[in-house]
């Protein structure tokens, strides 16, 4: 069956009552990789019928960030999710999901202050409105995220309940490459010393589960022990590093219940994310 390609909300809205259910959607920004597509892939086993969607939000972008820049490449995306059966792919233009008119916004309390939201103010505010919007139009049974934007999903689950919609939220495992560096569409910047030198990301979160497993409890001094690694690699700059609580995002001074370790890192100009939960 070839992919339906929609670009206008009203036609994809027509479609979706023809779908048979259970319906599962993965939101995307393009620029696919096998993160993404390992998604796509539970996706297809769990439902019936698959739709994804490809938008680069602008309002989830801050004014000095990468909009203009941010990695596109419609004609790959669309090959890579041909190949992988997906019935519809949904490509709006921004002046569809933002028409001039428009003056609504969704934004959750409190998880989206920390972390993310303290270093990016808007981005939460951005993330969630296109996401309330994205299943208001497509009305999925689920919808599958990953790993990598632990917070993200934190903050889109309690949008979820908080506002009663009927679907179920899936979080799939980070995909690493072979050296661990986590998934992402901005390691396309990355140049080849900066590439090598981003694992280190990869090596700090290695490092907490070490100390954690060897019984250390104690939350800053695993931060502590995290930033002298980090520290050690030129070029990187860190933004934060976090050791919270899974589900308030509250930082921790012992571990006692399940702990996100997350960490932003700049490696030269370019600005990584990255998490592992202890539990």
């Amino acid at each position: 069956m070839k992919v339906k390609i929609i670009e206008k909300i009203d036609t994809m809205r027509r479609l979706r009552r023809r779908l048979v259910e259970p319906v599962g959607f993965v939101p995307t920004m393009g620029y696919l990789h096998e993160g993404h597509l390992s998604l796509v892939r539970v996706a297809r086993e769990e439902n019936t019928s698959v739709v994804v969607s490809i938008f680069v939000n602008p309002t989830q972008f801050g004014p000095q960030e990468d909009l203009t820049s941010y990695p596109r490449n419609t004609k790959r995306d669309l090959e890579l999710l041909a190949k992988e059966t997906v019935d519809v792919v949904f490509i709006p233009e921004a002046s569809e999901m933002y028409p001039g008119s428009y003056s609504t916004w969704v934004e959750v309390d409190r998880l989206t202050q920390r972390l993310e939201g303290a270093s990016r103010p808007s981005h939460f505010k951005g993330v969630t409105t296109v996401v309330a919007k994205l299943f208001n139009i497509i009305q999925p049974t689920q919808a599958y995220f990953g790993q990598k934007d632990a917070q993200q999903i934190a903050v889109i689950k309690r949008m979820v309940a908080d506002l009663n919609m009927n679907l179920k939220i899936v979080t799939a495992p980070t995909v690493r490459e072979p050296d661990g560096l986590a998934m992402s569409s901005r390691n396309s910047y990355l140049n080849p010393q900066e590439r090598q030198a981003a694992v280190v990301l990869y090596q700090a979160l290695c490092l907490a589960q070490q100390l954690w497993s060897q019984g250390e409890k104690n939350a800053p001094r695993i931060c502590q022990e995290m930033i002298n690694l980090i520290q050690k690699q030129p070029l990187a700059s860190i933004d934060y590093i976090s050791v919270a609580d899974a589900e308030t995002l509250n930082e921790l001074d012992t571990i006692s219940s399940p702990a996100l370790v997350s960490l932003a890192v700049g490696i030269g100009k370019t600005r990584l994310i990255d998490n592992i939960v202890l539990q």
